[in-house]
């Protein structure tokens, strides 16, 4: 076909761009319509040349859409294939638009959350914070760039696979693979969180359980070491050997949990969080109440 219209790589590379504000307009009527309508905009003004036909495009457009802001790629490419048939006068109406993405929208809404908020993120995270707390400026920069290679580069190559699969890409969604891989990222997601949680959450309880005097030779006598570098050398000697530093013997809670699990109350804390949180209770009042409950604690002298 001669006048046959097709998106150029530039019309599809500003699709792309537009779709990283795809919850720009996020509103809870229809959700990201908004930020998704203003995604099309590019395609919209090369496939219609009418006022008439561009505001019709916009409309439709306009109807509930909400998924992970990520994996709606791939239905903006399918939705972009189809545009494209329908502007070349293919029988593709509203409804079969809509329905393509309503039917795509909730398979892939599952995956982005345990790929990239439960897995991608805390990984790089970790990586970044971890580099960050030696004090190597590189920490937040890695994670920042790597992120966004990551985050761009997939709504890229994905958007391009959904155009160039067209409308096709559906038929997939009905086999076990996007189950599949939601129950290995869930699970990898999982694991990692939980080398996080013995990571950065600390619990630390100061109640003393027990005081035993040492006898003699069993600690360090301080008042007769030598002076200068000797006594220090010697110090580290007798510590290394396993003399005690203090005199007293001195066993706290903590100690006492550490030695059965270490980490046991900062995953309990964890746990209840998570608990809280699938109670509806918010995040806000639940920093607030960790907060209030640390420094109550602090001031009876038992954290």
């Amino acid at each position: 076909m001669a006048n046959e219209l097709r998106l150029s790589k530039k019309d599809r590379i500003s699709v792309w761009w537009r779709s990283t504000f795809i919850q720009g307009s996020w509103n809870y009527e229809r959700m990201q319509n908004g930020g998704w309508a203003y995604t099309m905009i590019p395609a919209i003004k090369r496939l219609y040349n009418t006022k008439e036909d561009r505001a019709a495009a916009l409309k439709r457009h306009l109807e509930f859409f909400n998924t992970h802001p990520y994996v709606a790629s791939p239905i903006i490419g399918v939705t972009l294939a189809l545009e494209e048939e329908r502007a070349n006068g293919a029988p593709v109406d509203d409804t079969a638009i809509q329905g393509v993405k309503v039917g795509m929208m909730g398979p892939l809404a599952g995956i982005g959350d345990p790929v990239f908020w439960f897995t991608v993120r805390p990984i790089l995270g970790a990586l970044g914070a971890s580099l960050a707390l030696t004090g190597n400026i590189l920490g937040p920069i890695i994670f920042f760039v790597l992120w966004n290679l990551i985050r761009m580069g997939f709504t890229w190559y994905t958007q391009e696979f959904g155009y160039k699969a067209g409308s096709k890409i559906t038929e997939d969604l009905s086999g076990g693979i996007l189950q599949d891989i939601t129950k290995g990222a869930s699970i990898l997601g999982m694991f990692i969180l939980g080398a996080l949680v013995n990571r950065w959450v600390s619990v630390q309880f100061t109640p003393v359980v027990s005081e035993v005097k040492l006898s003699k030779g069993a600690y360090i006598d301080w008042s007769n070491l030598p002076a200068g570098a000797e006594g220090i050398k010697s110090a580290l000697q007798q510590q290394a050997a396993g003399l005690s530093l203090e005199p007293v013997k001195v066993t706290t809670l903590q100690a006492n949990l550490d030695s059965l699990i270490p980490g046991f109350a900062g995953l309990l804390l964890t746990l209840l969080s998570m608990w809280l949180l699938k109670k509806k209770v918010s995040p806000i009042i639940l920093i607030l109440g960790l907060f209030a409950v640390g420094v109550v604690f602090h001031l009876l002298k038992l954290m």
